[in-house]
């Protein structure tokens, strides 16, 4: 079974960029894949990247491809998402979530370990 914890959220300008990062304990996220979703105020969580239990094959919504990137760093077991060009629209709690497979789905359902949330918060 594996913990995640969130971290790196905040305040930030339009334009600017934040990482966040999410440690795991318990059991090594290499045998996890692993999924940034995000939730804002009255809407429902939405997927945000995903990316397979190698490192070698990542995914992303629309809404933030070309801005966001997701990585491991397996040295540390952490899995990060590098935010870049943020919009006001990227305003949201950010979930870290892992599923026991190569890859997961793009939905909720697809994963059954999630982290507590870290804010983002970004002005226009």
């Amino acid at each position: 079974q594996v913990q995640l914890v969130e971290s790196g959220g905040g305040l930030v300008q339009a334009g600017g960029s934040l990482r966040l990062s999410c440690a795991t304990t318990g059991d090594t996220c290499r045998y996890y894949a692993m999924a940034w979703f995000r939730q804002a105020p009255g809407k429902e969580r939405e997927f945000v990247a995903r990316i397979s239990r190698s490192g070698s094959t990542t995914d992303y919504s629309d809404s933030v491809k070309g801005r966001f990137t997701i990585s491991r760093d397996k040295a540390n077991n952490t899995v990060n998402l590098q935010m870049n060009s943020l919009k006001p629209e990227d305003t949201a709690v950010y979930y870290c979530a892992a599923v026991w497979s190569l890859i997961g789905g793009t939905g909720v359902s697809a994963y059954n370990y999630w982290g507590q949330g870290t804010q983002v918060t970004v002005s226009s």
